[in-house]
């Protein structure tokens, strides 16, 4: 309720920027510190908390595979160096603009189908996890816990846009830092204090506290990581560079009041994200240590669980109440903002120049509204009837990787790009993503990379090869086979 009347007053405060560019971008008058704290939050989501401590807590990963906080801290920084200054000064409305002013509507139509997809996906995920969670701990209705939480998400991301959303940004991540703040020296006191914790971390997990693989692991002499280091790879890699073309991230960075604004929040919004981490990594370290035959569980939870049953089990109810509305928080801080984003792309990039290329701009401002409600619905369904949204919500992210971040890279620093280029490079980065196989649509490995393990799959860093591989597609292409400008 404390973020609905956040919501509601923000749209109120700013009825006045009420244009579709107020509603889509804050006006371009978004304070930088106001963007710091809604870029944080919109990354420190409920996925990144209980990921992270899943990832510290669980046996067969460890510290080392908790790769999203400094991974999606680079990813920002990088953003704010080579991206922000460059893509605001040209005054666009969404990334995808970029592609449209490049390669033209149609093309631009086409590259907006898997960020579309991917935040719809994002959202369903996020939610999904909150309802498990909520109905495992609480014993709480599923449906209710989806319903209610995206229910207060959409209502007030349709009264006042991005205002709306930032706002409410800074609120949630104040809950965020409160409410897993002050639980962490509760659990840690459950199992001697952090010394001892910590002992106790570093002598069960064979990498300890390393945030990285040594060295001897990439030079291939390290028995203990094998063939692994190179899924290793990917995936860092997946998640610096493939963090990039998202449009929650350039939302806020097209909302900014100045380029060198845009700058900072990207670059401290990087830093502040990593940060928020700490109590993420604790809370999973706190877990490793506790004695869960003493608990009401009698034995250790899924590492997918460890966050909520960590604060049940270790901290008094009021703290335990705290740090779950703090994941409640974190939900809606990505929840609101990915759907916003999804809507602003359709909006401005399939229904303004494709569907109603004369409408006016309260015409616009009504399909953000309905864009919103509709994605909203589309996300919530999918929260409530697929099992494997989780599975789906990757493979949009590798395909984010795949294809457009090479996309952006080249429409940007590569003045010779055409569309021809671009869509060679869709059709490259797709078929090698797709050569190693999908599970969710049951494809089996069809190109024969190497290093494949019978119990693992396949370990060669297939999908950075396939993002490579469509970057120099799309060069080459371009260099083949211009196209003439006409007048």
């Amino acid at each position: 309720m404390i973020i609905l009347y956040i919501g509601y007053y923000a749209s109120k405060k700013e009825s006045g920027d009420q244009t579709s560019q107020g509603l889509l971008l804050a006006g371009r008058r978004m304070p930088a510190w106001i963007g710091i704290f809604t870029m944080t939050a919109t990354w420190v989501g409920g996925g990144y908390i209980i990921g992270t401590s899943e990832a510290v807590y669980d046996s067969a990963r460890g510290l080392v595979w908790a790769q999203a906080p400094w991974g999606y801290a680079l990813s920002l920084i990088l953003g704010g160096l080579f991206f922000a200054k460059k893509i605001r000064s040209f005054g666009y409305t969404t990334f995808i603009d970029v592609f449209e002013h490049k390669y033209g509507k149609k093309t631009a139509a086409i590259l907006f189908i898997p960020a579309l997809i991917g935040e719809v996906f994002w959202s369903a995920a996020i939610l999904a996890a909150l309802g498990i969670t909520f109905a495992t701990i609480f014993e709480l209705d599923l449906e209710t816990s989806i319903l209610v939480s995206a229910s207060i998400a959409i209502g007030y991301t349709m009264m006042g846009g991005l205002w709306s959303v930032a706002y409410t940004d800074v609120v949630q991540l104040i809950f965020i830092i409160v409410g897993l703040g002050i639980s962490i020296p509760f659990a840690l006191d459950k199992i001697g204090g952090i010394e001892a914790a910590l002992n106790i971390y570093d002598q069960q997990f064979t990498n300890g506290f390393n945030l990285f693989p040594s060295l001897s692991a990439f030079s291939g002499t390290d028995p203990a990581w094998g063939n692994s280091i190179w899924v290793w790879l990917d995936f860092a890699l997946l998640l610096i560079m493939g963090g990039i073309p998202w449009q929650v991230y350039f939302q806020r960075v097209l909302s900014s009041n100045s380029d060198k604004s845009a700058i900072r929040l990207s670059i401290f919004g990087g830093i502040c994200c990593a940060l928020m981490a700490i109590p993420a990594i604790f809370i999973g370290v706190a877990g490793v240590g506790f004695d869960w035959s003493q608990s009401s569980l009698g034995v250790a939870p899924e590492a997918t669980m460890v966050l909520p049953y960590v604060l049940l089990e270790m901290t008094p109810p009021i703290i335990a109440a705290l740090g779950l509305g703090a994941v409640a928080a974190a939900v809606m801080s990505s929840v609101d903002s990915s759907i916003l984003s999804a809507a602003s792309m359709f909006t401005w990039n399939f229904y303004r120049p494709l569907l109603k290329p004369s409408c006016s701009d309260k015409q616009i401002k009504n399909s953000i509204r309905l864009a919103i409600l509709g994605i909203g619905l589309i996300s919530t369904w999918l929260a409530l009837t697929l099992q494997s949204v989780y599975e789906l919500w990757y493979l949009c992210a590798d395909l984010v990787y795949v294809v457009l971040f090479p996309q952006l890279v080249m429409a940007l620093y590569f003045k010779k790009a055409n569309k021809r280029g671009a869509i060679a490079g869709i059709i490259v980065g797709i078929f090698l993503r797709f050569g190693g196989g999908e599970p969710i649509f049951s494809i089996p490995p069809f190109i024969p990379y190497p290093m494949e393990d019978p119990i693992d799959g396949i370990q060669f860093p297939f999908r950075t090869f396939s993002m490579i591989c469509s970057l120099i597609s799309i060069l080459i292409v371009s260099l083949l086979f211009p196209i003439k400008k006409t007048n």
